[in-house]
């Protein structure tokens, strides 16, 4: 008996499309941060817009997650 049960996805298209939406705004903010974070020193001035960019792709994505975890599945 594992302590994760076994999460085989969902056969509910919105859903899934739900579930794809969230890592792709989330690891897309994440990584527009780091690309922000290695331009800095050069062009402070898009830094500082990738850096707002990011951050609200991330915040996007954590807002999808939660919404997504109040969904049932039909």
């Amino acid at each position: 008996m594992s302590f994760f049960g076994k999460y085989n996805g969902t056969s509910n298209t919105r859903l899934l499309r739900m579930e794809r939406l969230i890592w792709i705004l989330i690891y897309g903010g994440l990584l527009t941060l780091v690309l922000a974070w290695f331009t800095e020193n050069t062009q402070a001035t898009s830094a500082t817009g990738l850096y707002a960019v990011g951050a609200v792709a991330v915040a996007m994505g954590l807002v999808v997650f939660y919404l997504r975890s109040l969904q049932k599945e039909e």
